[in-house]
């Protein structure tokens, strides 16, 4: 029986071990106070951070680089000022970044109709929302391209992530709103809509997200619901991987699948492929490698799919809740941000359970 008892304490001790391991990896790179940081991404060459922020308060900039774990605005204060009236040389919400191997950073400025938001309905807000693309040269810091997305339904949409394909020149966003991935031609301007409330880009209307033991239901009582909305893109443009929130799937398709405009829905449809059951996700990105990481809200912690389809756990820790967005540096570690979204007072019968101040973490990859 005593040995029984001494095995039982060994195993205890080497799981308690090898939990602190996983959770001592996770590093703090930045804090923010009370601002919700959201887009993360990593020059490829300079390991330069930039962190996006929503507009609303307290609001001190859209868009920023992080110098010495301080925010700097990025490209400059004038495009950080809130100008409701200029708003093509001004950020409105921005969203999501996306920085490329070519020296350009990627920034998607978004802000849905009330009625099209993921968050749901606001009376106070505008009929049509409102979105741009911009192309940022790192080496001048100017914006070289704007994107309007002009034939996308603007009362309907609400961009959330984009990634560039560069090879053949196209952006691929995802669209909760519309339950699309919306392709965008780079050299035209051109959008359109693929998968659009096909299988794999819409929510279970069933599945309700259950983090911190509690149900993510708002004051109205709706709960939390997500279509199509984090995605990731191989380093070789082969294979674009997507899926909404609500539900527990990871899919992906060929890109040579969304830039052939001559299939028909039926025929991208039946390109999609499930890929692995990978729990709640938020936010992914794909490394050299091939591995695809994940966000995983319920566990508090960050998971890849490997090349093999496996599923591993890279880092478990109590502060990551809800990871959203993530980039990778040269320097061989993953960044990313915690919105801790559903710890806001709509979601906790109004009473504000973030955990502040709200920062940005780096782990190692594998």
């Amino acid at each position: 029986m005593k040995k029984l008892i001494k095995s039982i304490l060994i195993i205890s001790i080497l799981l308690s071990n090898k939990i602190m391991a996983q959770e001592s990896k996770l590093t703090e790179v930045a804090s923010f106070g009370k601002s919700q940081p959201i887009g993360v991404s990593v020059s490829a060459k300079t390991n330069r951070l930039f962190v996006s922020f929503p507009k609303r308060e307290p609001y001190v900039y859209g868009l920023t680089e992080i110098v010495n774990g301080q925010r700097t605005p990025y490209p400059d204060k004038e495009w950080n000022k809130v100008d409701t009236i200029n708003t093509d040389s001004h950020f409105v919400n921005v969203q999501d970044l996306y920085a490329d191997e070519k020296g350009f950073l990627w920034v998607l400025d978004s802000k849905p109709a009330g009625g099209a938001s993921i968050f749901g309905g606001d009376q106070k807000q505008k009929k049509e929302g409102y979105f741009k693309l911009l192309q940022i040269n790192l080496s001048t810091n100017k914006v070289i391209n704007t994107y309007h997305f002009n034939d996308l339904p603007k009362d309907k949409s609400a961009l959330n992530d984009m990634v560039i394909d560069h090879d053949k020149q196209l952006a691929y966003l995802s669209d909760p709103g519309l339950s699309a991935v919306i392709v965008l031609d780079l050299k035209s301007g051109k959008s359109r809509m693929v998968l659009q409330k096909d299988q794999a880009t819409l929510a279970d209307p069933g599945f309700i997200l259950h983090l911190d033991h509690r149900d993510v239901v708002d004051d109205a009582g709706k709960p939390f619901s997500s279509n199509v909305n984090g995605i990731a893109l191989t380093h070789d443009n082969q294979y674009f991987y997507f899926r909404a929130i609500n539900q527990t799937k990871l899919y992906r398709i060929k890109t040579q699948f969304l830039t052939n405009a001559k299939l028909s829905e039926t025929e991208i449809s039946q390109a999609v492929e499930m890929v692995a059951e990978t729990g709640v996700c938020h936010g992914m990105i794909a490394d050299k490698k091939g591995n695809i990481y994940l966000s995983s809200s319920p566990d508090y912690s960050i998971k890849y799919v490997s090349p093999d389809g496996k599923l591993h756990t890279l880092v478990t820790d109590p502060r990551l809740s809800w990871p959203d967005s993530f980039g990778i540096g040269n320097d061989g570690y993953l960044y990313l941000s915690c919105s801790q979204l559903n710890r806001q007072a709509k979601y906790n019968s109004g009473k504000d359970r973030t955990d502040y101040p709200y920062r940005i973490y780096k782990v190692k990859l594998p």
